[in-house]
């Protein structure tokens, strides 16, 4: 379990993409599976918060192809978009 000033920066990076939209996917797939992540998935979830939100919004959204580097089982997790609740 990272320290919980990681934790707390990882969380508002997600929630404060620049867009509602992006806000909602990253804000969300971190609220609903941080709890279950190794340092190897925080280190991805660091590595992707680092990319452009059109480039985030595609591979969320199957149009683009993600980077070798981000892709695997995380990334389709990341676009099943199931996790989304725009309830808040």
């Amino acid at each position: 379990m990272p320290d919980p000033a990681r934790l707390a920066k990882l969380r508002f990076r997600a929630w404060h993409r620049g867009t509602r939209e992006m806000d909602y996917i990253c804000g969300c797939f971190f609220d609903r599976f941080h709890g279950d992540w190794a340092e190897a998935e925080f280190a991805w979830f660091e590595t992707l918060l680092r990319e452009e939100d059109p480039d985030v919004m595609g591979w969320a959204m199957g149009t683009q192809d993600a980077p070798a580097h981000l892709a695997g089982d995380l990334m389709a997790s990341f676009q099943r978009l199931d996790y989304v609740d725009t309830s808040r």
